[in-house]
Parts: C-alpha cells; sequence; structure tokens
C-alpha cells in the first residue's frame, strides 16, 4: 500500500486550476500543472509546474510522465494529442471520446439529438444562404474554440451574419447555427462522475449573463418547481453516463417561457456556475473533480446553507478596481462574506475573482454580495457602506 498519493496532472494554469489546489492540499494529492506563461493564475500556487504549449503532444507526454492520470483546466487541448496520451497508458479524465462534445458544439448537439435531450432547434450552416433558409432571427456560434460571449452572434438580419463566417474562415472551423430561444432565464445542472459510474448531482442554480460573461449564480434557483430541478438533474446524470464522463459535468440549460428546459452548453471542468459551491456546498465541485477523476468515493453535494450567491469579480472599463486594498471595507462589513481572487491582473470584463455571500435570506446574500462585488471592482466610492 501506498503511504504517498499518486501525482495529477492538471492541463491549463487559468483559476480553476488554482481553484483545484486547495482541495488537493487537503487530500494530500500532489498536482503538476502545465502552465501556458509563468506566473499565471494556478501557476502561483503549483509549485511543481512545466510552463508550454498544450499543443504540442511532446510538452503534454513531459508534464504527464509519471502521472497515471491527467485532468484539465480548459477543453482545448487537440482531440488527437489526448488519444496519442491514452495509447501512452495515461488515464484522460475526461476521455477524447467525451471531451468532444464540449469541444465541438456540432458533435455535441448531433449526440445530444441521438439521446432525445432537449435542445434548440439547430443546424451547421456555410454560407448566408444557409442562414437564410435556417431562418431569422437565429444565433451563430463557432463550433470550437468559443467561450464567455466570443465566437457567437445574435443575427437579426443576414448582414450581421457576415462577421462569424469571416470568423470561422479565419480559424478553419464551421458555423452553428441556433434557434433564438425565448427563455425566462439561464439554469445550470452540475453533476460529479467517477470512472466506476458513482455520481452526484448538486442543487440546480439560475445564472445570469453580463456581456456574455456569467456574474450571478444563485443557488439554489429561486422558484424553480421540484419536477423541472428533477429533470435537469436527470439530463445532466443521463448525457454524464451516455457520454462517459468523468469529473465535473456542467449542463448550461434554458428555463422557456412556456416552462421548458433546452440544454444551451456542456462542459466538463468545474464550472462558473460551480464557484458557490466552495463556500455553500458540503463537497465543492473542485474537491469532488479531484475525488472522481482520481475515482475517489465522491463527497455529498448537498448545500450548507438556504441560500448561496456567487457575484462574478470583473475588471471594469477603468484601472480604478481594488482587488486586494478592497478586503478592509469588504471584510468589515460583512463577517461571514467569502472572496476568491484569482491572482489575475484588472482588465475590463476580466474575470478577477469572485464572492460568495450565503444565509437563509435570499435578498440579503444578493445585496451582500453584489456590494462586495461592486467595491472590488471599483463601482462604489470610498465612503460607500
Amino acid at each position: 500500500m501506498s503511504e504517498r498519493a499518486p501525482t495529477l496532472a492538471v492541463i491549463g494554469g487559468g483559476q480553476l486550476a488554482r481553484m483545484m489546489a486547495q482541495p488537493a492540499i487537503a487530500l494530500g494529492l500532489p498536482l503538476r500543472l502545465l502552465a501556458e506563461a509563468p506566473g499565471v493564475s494556478a501557476a502561483q500556487v503549483i509549485v511543481d509546474q512545466v510552463v508550454g504549449d498544450y499543443t504540442d503532444l511532446e510538452t503534454l507526454r513531459a508534464v504527464t510522465a509519471g502521472c497515471p492520470v491527467v485532468t484539465f483546466d480548459h477543453e482545448h487541448v487537440p482531440t488527437e494529442h489526448l488519444h496519442a496520451l491514452e495509447a501512452d497508458g495515461i488515464a484522460v479524465r475526461p476521455g477524447p471520446d467525451a471531451l468532444v462534445h464540449a469541444q465541438d458544439k456540432a458533435v455535441m448537439r448531433a449526440r445530444l439529438a441521438e439521446l432525445g435531450v432537449p435542445c434548440p432547434r439547430n443546424a451547421v450552416v456555410a454560407t448566408t444562404a444557409d442562414v437564410e433558409a435556417f431562418g431569422l432571427p437565429c444565433v451563430l456560434k463557432t463550433t470550437r474554440g468559443g467561450y464567455d460571449g466570443k465566437g457567437v452572434w445574435v443575427v437579426r438580419d443576414l448582414a450581421e451574419a457576415t462577421p462569424a463566417f469571416e470568423a470561422a474562415a479565419a480559424t478553419g472551423v464551421q458555423i452553428l447555427a441556433e434557434e433564438l430561444v425565448d427563455f425566462r432565464r439561464e439554469l445550470s445542472a452540475l453533476v460529479a462522475r467517477s470512472p466506476s459510474g458513482q455520481a452526484a448531482a448538486y442543487p440546480v442554480v439560475a445564472s445570469t449573463q453580463l456581456d456574455g460573461i456569467c456574474h450571478e449564480v444563485i443557488a439554489p434557483a429561486p422558484d424553480l418547481s421540484p419536477a423541472l430541478a428533477g429533470e435537469a438533474q436527470q439530463v445532466a446524470l443521463r448525457v454524464a453516463g451516455a457520454l462517459d464522463v468523468t469529473g465535473i459535468l456542467a449542463v448550461e440549460l434554458f428555463e422557456t417561457a412556456d416552462g421548458r428546459i433546452l440544454v444551451n452548453e456542456l462542459a466538463m471542468r468545474p464550472h462558473n456556475t460551480g464557484h458557490w459551491s466552495q463556500d455553500g456546498a458540503v463537497t465543492s465541485q473542485f474537491e469532488n473533480h479531484l475525488r472522481a477523476v482520481m475515482d475517489l468515493p465522491l463527497g455529498s453535494p448537498a448545500p450548507r446553507a438556504r441560500w448561496t450567491v456567487m457575484v462574478n469579480i470583473l475588471g471594469g472599463p477603468t484601472d480604478t478596481g481594488r482587488l486586494y486594498d478592497g478586503f478592509p471595507h469588504a471584510m468589515a462589513r460583512d463577517p461571514h462574506l467569502r472572496v476568491h481572487l484569482y491572482g489575475k491582473d484588472l482588465r475590463p470584463g476580466r474575470k478577477v475573482g469572485h464572492v460568495n455571500a450565503y444565509g437563509d435570506d435570499l435578498d440579503d446574500c444578493l445585496e451582500r454580495a453584489r456590494h462586495a462585488a461592486a467595491w472590488f471592482r471599483g463601482d462604489l466610492g470610498e465612503t460607500s457602506e
């Protein structure tokens, strides 16, 4: 019996990898990081690191040498490289045959259709004539590479489709057209799944977007019927099982005006809509992701409080944010507030941290979290209370 845990390789140096480090310390699980550049978010806290290009197979082989398992901070590692790592005997989690459904939206839509999972009407389009035939208004998305609102265009007349096809031509990807859904709000169903098939479902949450970026999350989603919440969790569990996902799967959903749910996106990694779980759940998404990819028994996803609200700290249009300098006010005003900063420089629209507030009163949690995030962002004056 080994006294030490095996080393887990993590590809990608963003804040998701950074936030895996804390539960890894508690579990005694060594991490080895492949960072895109020196000093990126996760590289500030994970000592065992290699700086290199995740699109280079030999770099991937170097960072995974001696590691029985590899997992990811993002979904952008080329699929063929993941198959090569598997051939080398590395357990890739999630595996390439699962991860491709989060990498390629066209592949994802086709597979979900086979499974009978409810989705917006969609089709791959190659020309503006195809878009016209599909019907306007619609949403155009690059099939690969888009995130946080990038690679997405809302098209109400054909002229607005041109930038999408220009982007596709420049990057060699396809364009997916989807119906413009009349939705009431956006939901997210997060599940963890291990290679042995154990699964755990977190409460379904409501999220709001700001300029295409996740801005706020409320856990659980207010006024969501138990039947619809259960359906959302069942969809997530079904997709995780059918695609053989290992780790965290986030299923982003539309709740339509007529009371249905439609799958919007899939993410196979810890997800922004699960950050509330760091302070609001018995076991955070980051710990359960580690447990899952190492095939350890999963922890409880049950909430610790009636409500948890997460608000992202985004860089403002000017360099007026205060980040670490914002601690005295935010902490003194709200001793129960939980602050998570990513070690990133402020840039307009950039995610540089988030705050979590929890309690029995939703309005109070919302006010506390929004005030703190605005304070760190620099939107409130020095004398604001």
